[in-house]
């Protein structure tokens, strides 16, 4: 297997990704507090993906010892899918304190 640079694949394998607007949920007030809900939601629907693939990750590799596992590149994809997404959840949250750290030691 080789790796091609970019360049080498072209400009039409990669497909643009395209913004799409906020809506507001129906009931909140707009603004700063209209967003909290969706922001949680959405963390919340992050690290339920974290835990499903970690999941996925550990059945695959108790079919992997016990013999049931046919496929051991299965269990290497969804390790490394794991391993990729702890990594950047643990990536964020250190972002996250490091930003909230900052603005409480802003002087007023």
């Amino acid at each position: 297997m080789s790796i091609l640079p970019i360049s080498a694949i072209g400009a039409a394998a990669i497909a643009p990704t395209t913004p799409t607007a906020p809506t507001p949920a129906t009931g909140q007030a707009t603004g700063a507090s209209g967003t909290a809900g969706g922001f949680a939601n959405v963390l919340g629907n992050a690290l339920s993906s974290v835990q499903s693939s970690d999941a996925t990750a550990n059945s695959l590799a108790t079919q992997a010892a016990t013999g049931g596992l046919t496929n051991v590149s299965d269990y290497m994809v969804a390790a490394n899918e794991a391993n990729l997404q702890t990594q950047l959840t643990v990536a964020v949250r250190n972002n996250a304190l490091q930003a909230f750290q900052q603005i409480m030691g802003m002087q007023l």
